[in-house]
């Protein structure tokens, strides 16, 4: 699951950062327009993505679950924060963060 995990995290970020960056037409309609707010996400989900690879090759579950219990923190919170369960991101972050629950109560038990 820990590999799943971050592997998922890897899977999804990399082209979401790249929609981000390219400021394409799916990004600008998930995360609205290029703001000063959504350049700080995208430094957001450069550290994430850059904790998942190099949790990848370090391998401490300690470290992954704090990573993990941050990204459930506030992925279950965005659908309050962003006033609707509809948009495709808050969707996405719901499903991702009961993913790496399940994957934090797998660590929690070694």
């Amino acid at each position: 699951m820990i590999l799943i995990s971050l592997i998922v995290n890897i899977l999804v970020l990399i082209p979401v950062i790249g929609g981000l960056l390219a400021n394409s037409t799916w990004a600008v309609s998930a995360y609205g327009p290029q703001t000063q707010a959504r350049g700080i996400l995208l430094s957001i989900y450069g550290a994430i993505l850059f904790a998942s690879v190099a949790l990848l090759f370090i391998w401490d579950p300690r470290m992954i679950a704090a990573l993990l219990a941050v990204q459930v923190i506030y992925k279950v919170t965005t659908p309050f924060t962003v006033g609707t369960f509809k948009n495709p991101v808050v969707i996405s972050n719901l499903s991702i963060a009961a993913l790496h629950s399940i994957t934090m109560m797998v660590i929690w038990a070694m």
